[in-house]
């Protein structure tokens, strides 16, 4: 059953080998009880945890079954310890956080039995040595006898072939020591038991077979065993060990409900950085939604532009040569650049064709496409204290919106425009002839344009002051007089006011901005509509100026000088009514969402053009809503990169932590390898300690931080009256659960290899 061949042990002591077994030759039967006496220090443990696979020898061999052991590996052993040997020892060395039932399981847990066999079978031993009232007991709740019971049942339940007791009677008193010592001599008629003591009166009462050992020498032995000769050489067979997830889990969360006080400051310390992390989210996607209702809100009615002209920025020009230390140079050197290098200039060709082809964009994106035209209007008018003056207007060749200009085209859609302003006298304008004064949210107006209309300023006015208010539109052929060629502006603003060619304009209404607007796409000042744009361009081409303009492609008739890059025959025609073409577009869209719908149908319009030829538009909505987007992400980051230190030192504690235990706990490292639990099984424990508590530092965290949320959104509301502002979305809230649980995990792995890698003889000696 089991030789002995040679067997020795060295220890290593300052380095010198120290020998505790020096040659030990025996072999044992199948079925006897043998006792190994001797005094201490003669080697009789060393022996007996060598045969049960907790030591190594040094030199010789052990057979099992007529098989060598020298090639084992440590998985081996494992297998061995679990399969083959049943460990009974003096101090019980049962795991005190579990119960009687799980203690002598737990072998074969790691054998890999189901659950009901494995209840089934434990029961069945706990009752066959006196202790099927007391399964679901803890060891503190039994006495030393019941407890070297249970150790005795957990050693039997896998139903070993070799038993090994070190001094099973060695904690307790005659009369206890006398019904175990029964119970020991009972298991050996059906295998082999080798008990290790010191009472030799023990020995003799109840042994078959005494074997006296000194000084790691075998000096005595009452019935000696020969080696059995088989024909065919037996080979072992023993299963793989492998504790599951599960039986780790469960093992670690016994453990932890056995210091509660300290699982639960420890979650608690691991669940603030979690904390801090779930509160900037919180607030960060509470900021991005009320950022984002604020700009659908607000940046909904910008335009999408498609300006004649598109300046951008790029890389700048290098420049001339660079040297690796450019900046704040000292010596006598200085090098020439080209400052606007940066700048880059797209000229957008607003065809015919692409003005058809936004025509028949699908109309439930926009509310509104409206066409600038270069048309310069050349306004004059009666001021109140008689005098005739002429109203400035600045070109319309730019984007409507954020002009400075006092006339202004207005989008051609008036039911948008009255989604947004509220007429607040007067009528909407319905003919060429009809304008509106525009006001601002305070019924304000500016006073230059007052000035500029020859209205005498006063504190206040009444929408009779200023609807009727007319002045008159001055076509081509009332305003340019032809002196040798060239067209000059007239002067007599009275001949040019009083020519019956002269286009009356009356303000019939007067508009303000809702309060609830989406944004004020309409500056303040003199709207007109697209119809007296049209009106005027339809009279201005057949004008005198516009036909010695068409005669003459080569010079300006405005000035009699040749065009250059500055200003442009296309410039000029546009600017006198010459050209209709569309020096801009602005596309209103219905909602936020729509723009990108919109800049995808004119990218397709791009789709196989030369760059030269491509339409490049700006969303000024999109660049500012790009800029919040990336200050509130900086912020976060930020935010969140310094809640995240806490987070990896709450981690590291609980490293820390788990070190402390894997500390407390050595002993049960050695019962657990003592029952054949791996290397491996033992790491696997302690990393299922720190993902327990991980995870409910994560789940811990996430409550608070939901229940902190509800003082935070109390607040928010009182100051900018939005509810339920600060919310963490269930996404991130499983994210930082797993988080913390993976950062802890990670912080136990060192001391679980730590766990892993202690001696299993050094683990079972420790108190």
């Amino acid at each position: 059953m089991l030789q002995l061949k040679n067997i020795k042990k060295d220890y290593i002591l300052a380095g010198k080998p120290f020998p505790a077994l020096k040659g030990i030759e025996l072999s044992f039967k199948e079925n006897e009880f043998v006792s190994i006496l001797g005094p201490s220090g003669c080697g009789k443990t060393t022996l007996l945890n060598i045969i049960g696979g907790l030591d190594r020898y040094t030199s010789g061999d052990l057979l099992i079954e007529g098989k060598s052991t020298k090639d084992f590996k440590d998985q081996d052993w494992d297998a061995y310890r679990n399969a083959t040997i049943g460990f009974v020892f003096q101090t019980y060395n049962l795991i005190s956080h579990l119960s009687v039932l799980d203690n002598v399981e737990m072998s074969l847990r790691l054998s890999g039995v189901s659950a009901k066999e494995r209840k089934e079978r434990a029961i069945t031993v706990l009752t066959d040595v006196g202790l099927e009232d007391h399964i679901y007991k803890k060891p503190n709740q039994l006495s030393g006898g019941q407890m070297q019971r249970v150790a005795i049942a957990r050693a039997l339940v896998n139903n070993p072939k070799i038993l090994l007791a070190d001094e099973p009677t060695g904690a307790l008193d005659s009369e206890t020591s006398e019904q175990i010592m029964k119970l020991i001599e009972k298991i050996s008629k059906d295998r082999l038991v080798i008990m290790v003591t010191h009472n030799s009166e023990i020995a003799e009462a109840h042994s078959d077979r005494i074997v006296h050992l000194l000084d790691g020498l075998v000096t005595a032995d009452s019935r000696p065993s020969e080696p059995v000769k088989k024909e065919r050489e037996q080979k072992l067979e023993n299963k793989k060990t492998a504790m599951s997830y599960m039986t780790a889990i469960k093992t670690s969360f016994k453990n932890l409900l056995t210091k509660k006080g300290r699982t639960i400051i420890t979650a608690l310390a691991g669940s603030i950085g979690i904390i801090g992390i779930a509160l900037v989210l919180s607030i960060s996607n509470g900021m991005t939604s009320y950022t984002n209702n604020l700009q659908s809100d607000t940046l909904a009615g910008f335009p999408i532009t498609v300006d004649q002209t598109v300046v951008a920025f790029g890389p700048p020009e290098e420049v001339t040569n660079p040297r690796p230390d450019l900046e704040f140079i000292e010596d006598d050197l200085f090098a020439p650049y080209d400052s606007d290098s940066s700048l880059t200039t797209h000229e957008n060709i607003i065809t015919d064709e692409f003005i058809t082809y936004l025509s028949q964009m699908n109309t439930d994106f926009y509310n509104s496409i409206s066409y600038t035209r270069g048309l310069k209007l050349e306004v004059v008018n009666l001021s109140d204290n008689g005098s005739y003056i002429s109203v400035p207007t600045s070109s319309s060749g730019g984007s409507f919106f954020g002009g400075s200009s006092y006339f202004n085209e207005m989008p051609n859609n008036q039911t948008f425009i009255e989604s947004q302003y509220d007429i607040l006298y007067g009528t909407y304008p319905t003919d060429y002839q009809n304008v509106v004064l525009i006001v601002d949210e305070r019924n304000r107006i500016d006073l230059s344009l007052l000035e500029n209309l020859g209205i005498n300023i006063e504190d206040d006015y009444t929408s009779q002051d200023l609807i009727g208010r007319t002045f008159k539109v001055v076509i081509n052929d009332v305003y340019y007089e032809e002196v040798g060629g060239v067209f000059i502006p007239s002067t007599d603003y009275q001949a040019m006011y009083n020519n019956a060619e002269s286009i009356t304009i009356t303000i019939s209404g007067i508009l303000r901005v809702k309060e609830d607007a989406s944004t004020e796409l309409l500056d303040t000042g003199i709207g007109y509509t697209s119809m007296l744009t049209d009106h005027l361009l339809n009279i201005e081409k057949d004008s005198d100026v516009v036909t010695a303009q068409l005669a003459t492609p080569n010079t300006n008739v405005l000035t009699g000088a040749p065009f250059n890059f500055q200003i442009t025959y296309d410039d000029v025609m546009r600017t006198i009514g010459g050209d209709s073409t569309p020096v801009a577009v602005q596309i209103y869209p219905i909602s936020f969402d729509y723009k990108d719908e919109i800049k995808a149908y004119i990218d397709v319009f791009n789709i196989g053009l030369d760059e030269v030829d491509q339409i490049v538009y700006t969303d000024l909505a999109e660049t500012i809503s790009s800029t919040i987007s990336s200050l509130i992400n900086t912020i976060t980051i930020i935010l969140a990169a310094f809640a995240a230190i806490s987070l990896v030192v709450s981690s590291v504690m609980i490293g820390i932590i788990t070190y402390v235990s894997v500390v407390e706990r050595t002993k049960e490292i050695g019962i657990m390898r003592s029952l054949g639990a791996r290397k491996k099984d033992i790491s696997r424990i302690f990393n299922a300690e720190t993902l327990l508590i991980g995870f409910t530092a994560g789940i811990f965290g996430i409550v608070v931080s939901f229940l902190l949320n509800i003082p935070i959104n109390l607040i928010v509301e009182n100051f900018i009256d939005v509810p339920g502002f600060a919310s963490l979305p269930i996404t991130n809230a499983l994210f930082l659960i797993v988080l913390s649980t993976l950062l802890t995990l990670i912080a136990g792995l060192f001391p679980s290899r730590i766990a892993a890698k202690r001696d299993p003889v050094v683990a079972l000696r420790t108190e």
